[in-house]
């Protein structure tokens, strides 16, 4: 696979398009972290340090996230960030298909900082999950010195795979989420489809955090997108990761930062893909860099070649004329060393197939995004967001064709709550469905894509939106409303025809 091809840079995540803020205040000019190499690079760090985990028990995972604003550990620095449980990379969520999440959320941030609101909520991002309370209902909000209590029960057939949690709320996502409001969870189950001799490899979890740093605390409001970036791997500062040579780890990597995005690369060595945005692949594909928009998660095998050094790095990238160029850099160190092992056989085939491509279609609807002139605005059907409007309206246990057009010179992307979806097309060419299921992909600018989503299990209202969170507080998102069959009748107008 070559990612030079349109086709496969969407395969692979494509480029998740940012935009320099018209108005915003320039950033702050911005010394090398304390550890850094002459050229700015950041020197090897310590080893990595995967998050710690709550894991579910008989069926049920019982925590609490408390959110604070606290100076901790950011990289090499010691910053004021916003928390959950007093951590920048918090613990990951670890569940099986058919738990069931009891979740209290805390809110102790207590008042406004850089301007950003002290309330804030919790999304689940890409869990077939109900949109209603007490579940993922993005429309709350967590007053300052209260506790929500989040429930969540999870379908017996969820797909396995890696997933993510962090702020929605209204007009501030992008700020809480680049203040340090993320972390991962996980739902077991994709080791059952590699073969005996995979089942015990080891595992790494890679978040991708980034942050841009004022004195001594993240900058969270206003962000330029363009500015300067300090990018950490689970909170680390290029943490050294080990492997031997000939063998082969599950790195689950997960780009859960606000608005950029990553183009990874690991010199001299492939990244065999199983599973993307929570869902199993048909047939693994390898492919030498991944692109990783904000949002995206990819997990991977990889397999250590001869000893030797190599850095995980992530490669210049350019969104477009209205968009932005990202340099490149480095975010770990690969260590191969120690005693090899016999070089394991990749499989070919692994997840079941599920594909779409002759399923009876229920309604077709387009979906336009536009901006203005300024890169102040950002629109979906020429309309601002609207918490109160219902755009969109779906009917449970039906199939529905979505187009995807992007009118402008900038990559965006498009992510949809409560239900994963099948890319059928890309520019009027097919997409293999092996591997063409997501929740989050880029549309290219000037470029339309068609999907293909089975509304399963639940109702209510929820959203869709561009995922570079700054687009998304700027306008750039709709309210879907799932109903039921039997209220559908004649209430679908489709904003979206």
């Amino acid at each position: 696979m070559h990612s030079s091809s349109k086709l496969t840079r969407f395969l692979v995540g494509l480029a998740l398009a940012v935009t320099w803020l018209s108005g915003c205040d320039a950033p702050p000019a911005e010394r090398p972290a304390a550890g850094s190499s002459p050229s700015g690079q950041p020197a090897r760090g310590a080893d990595l340090q995967d998050p710690p985990e709550v894991v579910s028990r008989n069926g049920v995972l019982r925590t609490t996230i408390v959110v604070e604003r606290r100076k901790v550990l950011v990289g090499d620095r010691r910053l004021w960030a916003l928390t959950y449980n007093g951590r920048y990379m918090p613990p990951t969520l670890r569940v099986q298909p058919g738990d069931r999440i009891e979740l209290a959320m805390e809110n102790r941030v207590g008042a406004e900082w850089q301007g950003v609101t002290a309330d804030t909520n919790l999304h689940t991002h890409g869990l077939h999950v109900s949109p209603r309370q007490p579940a993922d209902d993005i429309f709350i909000s967590i007053k300052p010195h209260t506790t929500y209590h989040y429930s969540y029960q999870l379908p017996r057939d969820i797909k396995p795979g890696t997933y993510w949690y962090h702020s929605h709320i209204d007009m501030h996502s992008a700020a809480q989420v680049a203040g340090g409001e993320s972390g991962v969870i996980i739902i077991d189950g994709l080791r059952k489809y590699l073969p005996s001799s995979l089942r015990n490899i080891t595992e790494h979890v890679i978040a991708l955090k980034d942050n841009q740093i004022q004195g001594d605390e993240i900058k969270i409001h206003p962000l330029s997108i363009q500015a300067k970036t300090n990018r950490t791997v689970n909170g680390q500062q290029n943490p050294v990761v080990h492997i031997r040579p000939g063998e082969t780890q599950l790195w689950r990597l997960a780009n859960i930062g606000a608005n950029i995005y990553y183009e990874l690369r690991l010199k001299g060595s492939t990244f065999h893909v199983i599973a993307q945005d929570g869902y199993p692949v048909h047939r693994i594909y390898s492919a030498d860099t991944l692109i990783i928009p904000a949002a995206a998660r990819y997990d991977v095998l990889v397999q250590g070649g001869s000893a030797g050094t190599a850095q995980l790095e992530t490669l210049p990238f350019y969104t477009g004329p209205a968009g932005n160029s990202f340099p490149q850099a480095n975010l770990a160190t690969v260590v191969t060393g120690g005693p090899s092992v016999v070089r394991a056989r990749i499989p070919s085939v692994f997840g079941p197939l599920d594909d779409l491509s002759h399923a009876e279609i229920a309604d077709r609807k387009t979906m336009v995004y536009t901006e203005n002139k300024a890169g102040t605005r950002f629109f979906i059907n020429r309309k601002d967001y609207d918490p109160n409007r219902v755009d969109f309206v779906s009917r449970l246990n039906t199939i529905e064709e979505w187009t995807i057009r992007n009118d402008t010179q900038e990559d965006h992307s498009f992510h949809v709550h409560t239900n994963q979806f099948q890319v059928m097309s890309l520019n009027g060419k097919a997409v293999d469905p092996a591997h063409s299921w997501h929740e989050t992909v880029n549309v290219l600018r000037g470029q339309k894509l068609v999907l293909r989503i089975h509304f399963t299990n639940f109702t209510g209202r929820t959203v869709l939106h561009c995922h570079l969170l700054n687009h998304e507080d700027m306008g750039m998102m709709s309210v879907l409303d799932i109903v039921d069959d039997r209220a559908a009748q004649s209430t679908d107008e489709n904003a979206g025809h």
